[in-house]
């Protein structure tokens, strides 16, 4: 038995403060313990052995109210590790942390219930197996594969650091927060974390704070079979401040090197901390706690001596548990937050209307004339690149948006996202107020971050080419699983590369991105499809959306002969109509293939073919119309159908069904001009003219 006395009965008053400490550790470690057996799944060694250090964060130096997570200048803490949520379950019930819903308001309910965590893992408990920021309140990111925490949370930093600098004032400091990221070796070896760990360290990003599990452990066993670097090293390389600290249970340790890490300027802060796995649990292998398998009982039993903990009580939280934490991180937490209270209601009377976009930020709503000024593109056979088109509303949007901004993963003056108003200026360790991100060629560290910047209630775009979305994606999934209107854009959408051939020609992209929950994936057809697919994202406030476009210039259609571009809003429209209606045949199509298949309708309708175009630049958007809307844009009776696009066929015979056709890529594509590749692959008016006459001819047999 450890020299503190069995909790439960122990009096509060009776305790010195380092008891109640350890006591409230302990009371983490316990909680996690008894959820994982009665799971039977999950992580306990992690969470026994990273709880002083979470207990340390939360209750000691954080700035979070439990009654309000969502307060705009709290501490953020990310578990990168997310497989050790335990953690974060069990301070945010121990805290009283309350749940706001999607709306943004106070619900005053707990975030998670005692009886959230007897359900772990379980169907509708709060207390799921990884942190997931839409379902629980108090949750910051949603994390889980492993190295997304850390690069998430170099998003929130530069979020942090842009809203300090267009709002504070002098007398007003009205953002000064930090980000807290717990990581371990999985995270350490992943290479996103790489990718963000340099781009942090080149922004001297000195609000972030990583701190490094070092356990030596892994699933497989311990580190040396794999990971024997020097990490220290690694990160002084990359210019971060690295401290150590030797015992994962020395808490007065863990709070000063977070002290000195408040005192660091100019450099991120990485501490690295030893631990050992399942600490305070000598009867089990390292490497069972690990691997997410429970203790079993008798080790529960056993664990529990050691800790001084009623050895058969189960979730049991002291009242003197509960009372330390409202006395520390509750007391703290509320004085904190009424003193923003104070000073923001002052700065409100002084700069209302800088108070009034943080409002509409934290709301994510959008400016009174967020779309003034928006170009409208004349009718013009040359045309205009997609690419090009975004680039001028960007630079339309970003001036009436003032939290809009974003950047490119080395390819700003190709994806044409530069934002080049006087003014726009470049986010770097001199200019914490440019609004262009250079993310460096870090596709992956570019998606995560631009989640951190949306979880930060800024409006934020990362732009690539689109065959380099595969390097993105894991980020980009996480942006749907979450909720986040963040934006992507990307270029090169199909063989327009031409020359640099098929590594960088994008063929399954669109296909499975398409696949993607949540997420909104628009091919426009012009440049006026371009404005309009931009109006429809603006306006998205829990969706992520994606733009694919094109590098080549596309025919911007004669808008009087044609339907107007407003029906991107509906994902599918009539473009092109037979006299009269009523068509005989259904030419589907996306993108750049939009306007060949123009060609081709004035082609038909020349010979007596009644054939109807429909512009098709988001699938998602066009399956949430009404039935009868779907049914007008594509007559169940017309059969007759074709779908044309630069890309795999996957998926398009829901649109034309089993009697239809697709003309599309079943191949990768190849190096040439683009125009001998069309000709090549046979993306052209004549083919689609010849597969409709094919098409209406053996209807017309039948």
């Amino acid at each position: 038995m450890s020299a503190i006395a069995t909790p439960a009965m122990t009096p509060p008053r009776q305790m010195s403060d380092a008891q109640l400490d350890q006591l409230s550790i302990n009371c983490i470690r316990t909680l996690s313990i008894d959820a994982v057996q009665q799971a039977k799944s999950g992580h306990p060694g992690t969470p026994m052995a990273l709880a002083p250090l979470v207990y340390t964060l939360w209750n000691r130096v954080m700035r979070f109210d439990p009654q309000d997570p969502i307060w705009p200048n709290r501490d953020r803490f990310v578990l990168s590790n997310g497989h050790a949520s335990m953690l974060l379950w069990s301070v945010l019930h121990l805290t009283g942390t309350r749940a706001v819903n999607a709306d943004y308001e106070r619900l005053g309910q707990p975030a998670v219930t005692l009886d959230d965590i007897r359900h772990f893992r379980q169907l509708g408990s709060k207390a799921p197996g990884h942190p997931e920021y839409h379902l629980v309140s108090g949750v910051e990111a949603t994390t889980g594969p492993l190295g997304q925490g850390v690069a998430t949370s170099v998003g929130m930093a530069i979020a942090e650091a842009w809203l300090a600098n267009r709002y504070n004032r002098p007398g007003f400091e009205i953002f000064d927060y930090n980000i807290y990221a717990i990581c371990g070796d999985g995270c350490m070896m992943e290479g996103v974390s790489s990718e963000a760990a340099s781009l942090a360290g080149h922004l001297a990003l000195d609000n972030l704070c990583w701190i490094y599990d070092n356990n030596h452990i892994t699933i497989e066993g311990n580190t040396r079979i794999t990971f024997t670097e020097d990490i220290a090293a690694r990160f002084l390389g990359y210019g971060w401040n690295v401290l150590r600290v030797g015992d994962a249970n020395d808490i007065d340790r863990i709070e000063q090197a977070l002290d000195i890490f408040h005192k660091t300027k100019g450099r991120p802060t990485f501490i690295i901390l030893d631990s050992h796995i399942g600490y305070g649990s000598p009867h089990k292998q390292d490497t069972a706690a690990a691997h997410g398998e429970p203790l079993g009982e008798e080790e529960v039993r056993l664990t529990k001596r050691d800790y001084g903990w009623p050895e058969d009580a189960k979730f049991l939280v002291p009242d003197a548990v509960r009372a330390h934490f409202a006395a520390g991180i509750g007391a703290h937490g509320a004085q904190a937050h009424a003193r923003w209270n104070e000073l923001f209601a002052a700065y409100r009377a002084k700069y209302p209307e800088l108070a009034t976009e943080i409002d509409l930020m934290q709301r994510r709503e959008l400016p009174q004339g967020w779309d003034r000024g928006l170009p409208v593109f004349a009718a013009d056979a040359k045309g205009i690149a997609g690419r090009d088109a975004s680039g001028k509303v960007l630079n339309v949007l970003a001036q009436n948006i003032p939290w809009l901004l974003g950047g490119s993963a080395d390819l700003g003056t190709s994806n044409k996202t530069l934002l080049t108003f006087e003014g726009a200026g470049d986010f770097e360790p001199g200019n914490r107020g440019g609004k262009n991100l250079h993310f460096g060629i870090r596709e992956h560290a570019m998606a995560a971050a631009v989640n951190g910047l949306a979880l930060s209630k800024l409006r934020a775009f990362g732009a690539t080419f689109f065959i380099f979305s595969d390097y993105a994606r894991p980020a980009i999934r996480l942006s749907s699983l979450m909720e986040l209107p963040t934006i992507f854009v990307f270029t090169h959408d199909a063989m327009g590369d031409g020359e640099d051939g098929p590594t960088h020609q994008p063929v399954e992209q669109l296909a499975s991105f398409r696949a993607e929950p949540g997420l909104v994936v628009l091919r426009p057809a012009d440049a006026n499809e371009v404005v309009e697919a931009y109006r429809y994202i603006m306006q998205l406030r829990h969706q992520p959306a994606m733009l694919a476009l094109s590098r080549q210039a596309l025919p911007t259609l004669d808008r009087s002969k044609y339907a107007p571009a407003s029906g991107v809003a509906r994902g599918a429209y009539v473009l092109a109509d037979p006299p009269g209606g009523k068509p005989e045949l259904i030419i589907i199509a996306s993108g750049s293939e939009v306007s060949l298949c123009v060609q081709a309708h004035e082609e038909l309708l020349a010979e007596g073919i009644r054939s109807r175009v429909v512009s098709m630049p988001s699938w998602d958007i066009f399956e949430h119309q009404t039935q009868a809307y779907q049914d007008s844009v594509l007559p169940p009776e017309v059969t007759a159908r074709i779908a044309v696009e630069q890309a795999s066929t996957f998926g398009w015979e829901r649109y034309v069904g089993r009697t239809g056709r697709i003309l599309g890529m079943k191949t990768f594509g190849a190096s040439a001009p683009l125009k001998e590749l069309l000709r090549k692959y046979e993306f052209e008016p004549q083919r689609v003219t010849a597969v409709a006459k094919e098409l209406l001819g053996k209807d017309r047999k039948k």
